[in-house]
């Protein structure tokens, strides 16, 4: 039984620590493999998953292990993979030395790869795809918010592994087409970018046409680019992919509407990417943007926008100063 195995977060970051916090909230045995920064923050009073919806609980330490050396992996009955994308294959070799051969490994990470990498490092064991909808924020003191609505959804296995994951407050779902589940989240997480050279809060930034816009057209390179592949994603909303660059040219009023009734957004929430360009730390862009433009390339497809916005993250991971604050024009191509 998962509810009696210990759960093993590699790589606790924000997800990693909002998704362990409340597994132990809820009783499950749980293990994080972190950085120092983290555990310090976290020893010295606690971990404090919190969310948009009310929730707000501080686990003490005693209530579970947290340790950056990777024996703390050992027990682990189910690894689920929270690092960023481009340290799966390192990750993936800290797996196979220290975890069970028998752990379940789940990836719930950012991007349409990363289960692959971990099959291609782990053979033989069994490996999960998954797909985190949310959005946390690390506020500091060992706090992790959760800032936006969404149920993680995992790939459907015999052992029913999703179901008995699931806790109060965390629900996970099983799906039997992880594939087109993860394109559809790369398809909205393409804002992830424009919200960190934007640098304002997430719903301020849908709130405002020309933004939205930008994403819209952003969407509609890399709906033609996935088209060529033969992909069908499948969207995290109720909203078809297809639809999406119509609605969000939308005017303000109707999709405020829209948005209202498909996603719940903290009035705070920012993205994974802008947190990234904050603390200076490498950004994810290769594994979304990237993607697409390297689609685009080998489909002989334009993409100037999708191309234009990775040079500018790049640019702004460079310098080391945070997010740069553009407005949409800055933003795009120069003709």
């Amino acid at each position: 039984m998962v509810s009696r195995q210990t759960i093993s977060i590699a790589g606790a970051g924000s997800i990693g620590c909002f998704v362990g916090g409340m597994l132990a909230a809820a009783g499950r045995r749980v293990a994080m493999l972190a950085r120092p920064r983290v555990i310090a923050e976290i020893e010295a009073g606690g971990l404090r998953p919190t969310s948009f919806e009310g929730f707000d609980q501080t686990i003490t330490h005693d209530r579970f292990a947290l340790s950056e050396n990777p024996s703390i992996l050992a027990d682990a009955g189910v690894v689920l993979v929270t690092v960023k994308s481009a340290d799966t294959a390192a990750m993936a070799d800290v797996i196979a030395k220290h975890a069970p051969s028998d752990a379940v490994v789940v990836s719930l990470q950012n991007g349409v790869g990363n289960a692959a990498v971990l099959r291609n490092r782990l053979p033989g064991r069994r490996v999960l795809g998954g797909m985190v909808p949310f959005n946390v924020i690390a506020l500091r003191a060992g706090r992790f918010h959760r800032a936006t609505s969404g149920d993680i959804v995992i790939e459907q296995d015999e052992a029913r592994t999703a179901e008995k994951l699931s806790v109060p407050g965390l629900t996970m779902r099983p799906t039997g087409n992880i594939d087109g589940v993860q394109w559809g989240k790369l398809l909205l997480n393409l804002n992830n970018a424009l919200n960190a050279l934007a640098d304002l809060p997430l719903r301020r930034q849908l709130a405002q046409r020309p933004w939205r816009q930008l994403f819209a057209d952003q969407l509609a390179e890399a709906l033609a680019a996935i088209n060529a592949e033969g992909i069908k994603p499948v969207s995290p909303t109720p909203i078809p992919p297809a639809w999406m660059p119509a609605l969000l040219r939308l005017p303000d009023r109707v999709f405020e509407a829209l948005l209202g009734r498909t996603m719940k957004i903290d009035p705070e929430a920012r993205s994974s990417m802008w947190e990234d360009l904050q603390r200076g730390r490498r950004t994810e862009i290769d594994y979304l943007q990237g993607v697409i433009t390297e689609i685009a390339e080998r489909r002989g497809l334009e993409a100037p926008l999708s191309r234009r916005i990775v040079e500018l993250i790049r640019q702004a991971e460079s310098s080391g100063k945070g997010s740069p604050g553009l407005t949409p024009e800055q933003i795009r191509p120069r003709n």
